[in-house]
């Protein structure tokens, strides 16, 4: 049986995974494929400290990225290693060298998908990155083949599993972020600096990538509005609560008729919404079509072998496409050319609000922020208010309905200067077109 050969670059978590499907899995492979797959070089700066699997056989094995990528046994190049510098050194030497290209990496993607693919379609070669977002949750083969018939006008995506287990611990517990991310950096689902998860650096991201497939435009990180999730506290879940709503991270794409509007930030969702179900470390896209309505993708956002499946998935999908010799090729953006339209301001969304408030209790305090809201043409919808032992730093809500987040701002711009506030007031949108 013939054999297409791999060098994967970076054996942490995802590359060590991607190895033992390929080792453990690889007669259903070949089954499938018609031909094996063959790992035949691999590197890592402490690969004489891996165990790589026994049924792969010989492998070649250095600390020179340059060594695999050169090599003349391999044909497609996996970089698994992360981050934007060397990583895109990888991926314009396999482009130079003629080596397909399979990549776990967001944050490069994001910054430079689009320039690559075109370096990629130039050098006859193919580019794939289905394990760049949620996963083990093939949302890019959706989108890019599975509903490309479909005109998509919305969707809405849990895309960090850090956050996730953050949010729904929180909530669960009634505890605060601080003890529960501690405890997520013990379990290793959080970094030291957690700074990428919780303040919605990596979730935004992943939204670059899936806004460019859904809408085909070229949108870069910063086109995004983002807000992390430092400022949730248990006490926002005992109020969302009381609402019939949860708090999650929510990554948001929305056709409007001005445009798209995108954004990165915890709102609430109604406890009845099936997103609203997502617990721990899970992942999920609810994607809805001018067309095809409403279709729903849940799995593993993150861990070796659920990434390594999206990874050995493109391995097989690029195998294909070099043994068939087909010089045409479906753009891993889902688009010939992406447009260059831009994000429209997200301060044209309209939403109801949840306004959470720290303050030091006096007469007088609900109407003076009425007063500010009804100064926007905001209008009050409900005043929460748990009882409280003291009146230092106590908390309340008020919901108003639906309003630009335009008018928000100036509202909450306004609050922030009174001098019984103890921290500007918390305003998240509440979502209820999921």
């Amino acid at each position: 049986m013939d054999e297409v050969k791999v060098g994967i670059v970076g054996l942490g978590n995802v590359g060590m995974g991607t190895l033992t499907i390929l080792a453990e899995n690889q007669e259903q492979i070949a089954l499938k494929l018609g031909f094996r797959l063959r790992v035949t070089a691999v590197c890592s700066r402490s690969v004489e400290s891996k165990k790589l699997p026994a049924a792969l056989g010989p492998v070649f094995q250095t600390t020179d990225w340059r060594e695999v990528v050169q090599h003349p046994d391999v044909q497609i190049v996996a970089e698994l290693v992360g981050g934007t510098a060397v990583a895109a050194e990888i991926l314009d030497a396999a482009i130079e060298h003629r080596k397909s290209v399979v990549t776990a990496n967001k944050e490069l993607m994001a910054a430079s998908g689009p320039e690559i693919w075109d370096r990629a379609i130039r050098a006859g070669i193919n580019l794939a990155m289905e394990a760049s977002v949620c996963g083990g949750i093939p949302i890019h083969a959706v989108l890019r083949e599975g509903i490309s018939g479909d005109r998509v006008m919305a969707f809405y995506g849990i895309l960090n599993g850090t956050c996730n287990y953050i949010l729904t611990e929180m909530e669960k517990r009634d505890v605060s972020l601080e003890v529960v991310l501690k405890e997520a950096q013990r379990l290793g689902y959080a970094e030291a600096d957690p700074s990428a998860d919780v303040d919605g650096y990596d979730a935004r991201s992943k939204l670059v990538l899936l806004a460019a497939l859904a809408f085909g435009e070229k949108i870069t990180p910063s086109d995004i509005f983002m807000e992390g999730i430092r400022r949730i506290t248990e006490v926002d879940f005992r109020y969302a609560r009381q609402l019939k709503h949860s708090i999650r991270l929510i990554c948001g794409a929305r056709r409007i008729p001005e445009g798209i509007i995108l954004s990165v930030r915890p709102a609430l969702i109604p406890a009845s919404t099936i997103l609203a179900g997502v617990q721990g470390a899970y992942n999920a896209v609810w994607v809805k079509g001018e067309y095809g309505e409403d279709t729903f993708y849940y799995g593993w956002g993150a861990g070796a072998l659920p990434t390594g499946v999206a990874v050995v998935s493109d391995l097989m999908r690029v195998a294909r496409e070099i043994r068939s010799g087909s010089p045409e090729r479906v753009s891993p953006f889902a688009h010939e050319r992406l447009g260059g339209n831009k994000p429209v301001p997200v301060t044209l969304q309209k939403r109801a609000y949840f306004l959470r408030f720290r303050v030091d209790d006096r007469p007088g305090i609900i109407a003076k922020l009425a007063g500010i809201l009804a100064s926007k043409k905001i209008g009050l919808e409900a005043v929460l208010q748990e009882p409280c032992d003291t009146k230092r730093d106590l908390p309340f809500v008020i919901t108003v309905e639906e309003t630009s987040e335009q008018s928000i701002r100036e509202a909450v711009a306004e609050m922030s200067g009174l001098d019984f506030l103890n921290e500007a007031p918390l305003a998240l949108p509440m979502e209820t077109a999921l």
